[in-house]
């Protein structure tokens, strides 16, 4: 079984940034892309930023500039640095995980979310 845990959801002011991570842990193998989604309440979850294990990203038209992913694969860890944060970034973030098991088997991940509020 594997497990991620998101950190660093806060409530900021807008201009303001804050870093989230996501950490993979239990029975892993091997990391493929690791990914930032969002959703706002009303709204469809949103893919915000991707990771691939050799490091190429890619992101939504309307954080490109603001946000950086990132990931440390001896950590199993992916982080989002969010700057220039707007009140339209307000949601819960999630990340996910494609995790090639110990035993062999692949599989996508998700974590339960952190909460990232930007006042005006």
């Amino acid at each position: 079984q594997v497990q991620l845990v998101e950190s660093g959801g806060d409530l900021v002011q807008a201009g303001g940034s804050l870093r989230l991570s996501c950490a993979a842990s239990g029975s892993i193998f091997s990391i493929n892309a690791m990914s930032w989604y969002r959703q706002s309440p009303g709204k469809q979850r949103e893919l915000v930023a991707t990771s691939t294990r050799g490091g190429t990203t890619n992101y939504v038209d309307s954080v490109k500039g603001r946000f950086t992913i990132s990931r440390d694969n001896a950590k199993n860890t992916v982080y989002l640095q969010m700057n220039s944060l707007r009140p339209e970034d307000t949601a819960v973030y999630y990340c996910n995980a494609n995790v090639v098991s110990v035993s062999g088997t692949w599989r996508l991940y998700w974590g339960q979310g952190t909460q990232v509020t930007v006042s005006s």
